[in-house]
């Protein structure tokens, strides 16, 4: 797993579309950067502008999800493993993203199970 560092537009959409290409992939789920009261702030408003320029960039499906505490949850699972400190904090954001994306598919299995 690979993680993708924002330097950028060009060179993220670029690395993205390679990562598309190569995968297949057909929809996206970005997180997004909610305060604690759910409230949304500044780094919500520059994803929200970002999540826009892929959807017209690829167009395909880009989906929004709350990730509130999923580095918090990534960094408890990460302790309670024998990984080293070092190794924990260059994959906490790789957990981070899968929390992200089980917790969307998890939902979105629900709301599918419920005819929603």
């Amino acid at each position: 797993m690979q993680t993708l560092r924002r330097k950028n537009k060009r060179t993220d959409l670029a690395a993205l579309e390679a990562v598309i290409r190569k995968y297949e992939v057909v929809e996206i789920v970005a997180g997004l950067p909610l305060r604690m009261s759910g409230a949304e702030g500044r780094q919500s408003e520059k994803i929200r502008e970002f999540v826009e320029v892929l959807r017209k960039h690829f167009a395909i499906p880009v989906h929004l999800w709350d990730e509130r505490l999923t580095s918090v949850e990534a960094n408890r699972v990460l302790r309670e493993s024998e990984m080293s400190i070092h190794r924990r904090a260059e994959v906490v954001d790789q957990l981070a993203a899968v929390l992200i994306l089980q917790n969307f598919l998890e939902a979105r299995k629900s709301r599918r199970e419920h005819g929603e």
